[in-house]
C-alpha cells in the first residue's frame, strides 16, 4: 500500500505501509509532520485533518455526522474534502492515495 501526503510547503512524502491501517497510523508511522493523532485514531481530537485530493475523494467516501462534526473544530478550514484521516482505512482501492496537509 502506498499514500502520498503533500504538505502547505508543497513537500511530498510518499510511502509504503501496510495493507489495513489507517491513514493516520501510516502517516504518524512515516513522520509526516502536521498529522499528529493525539487520540490514536478515536474520533476526538481532529489533529490528524487532511484534505483528500479531488481524484481520490469518491474513493474515501464521505464524513459521518460525527466525523462532520469534528471537522468542524479542526484548526485548518473544513473544506468540501475534509476526512480525519484515522477515518480513512488503507485499502487496495485507496493504493497510490493523495491527501494535502492543512496549514495550522
Amino acid at each position: 500500500m502506498k499514500a502520498t501526503w503533500i504538505l502547505p510547503d508543497g513537500q511530498e512524502i510518499t510511502a509504503e505501509f501496510a495493507d489495513g491501517l489507517n491513514m493516520m497510523e501510516a502517516a504518524v508511522a512515516n513522520n509526516v509532520p502536521g498529522v499528529i493523532g493525539e487520540c490514536g485514531g478515536n474520533l476526538s481530537c481532529a489533529t490528524c485533518h487532511v484534505y483528500v485530493d479531488a481524484a481520490w475523494a469518491d474513493k474515501t467516501g464521505t464524513p459521518d455526522e460525527f466525523e462532520d462534526a469534528m471537522l468542524d473544530v479542526a484548526e485548518a478550514p473544513h473544506e468540501d474534502t475534509s476526512r480525519l484521516s484515522c477515518q480513512i482505512k488503507a485499502g487496495a482501492a485507496l493504493d497510490g492515495i493523495v491527501l494535502r496537509v492543512p496549514q495550522v
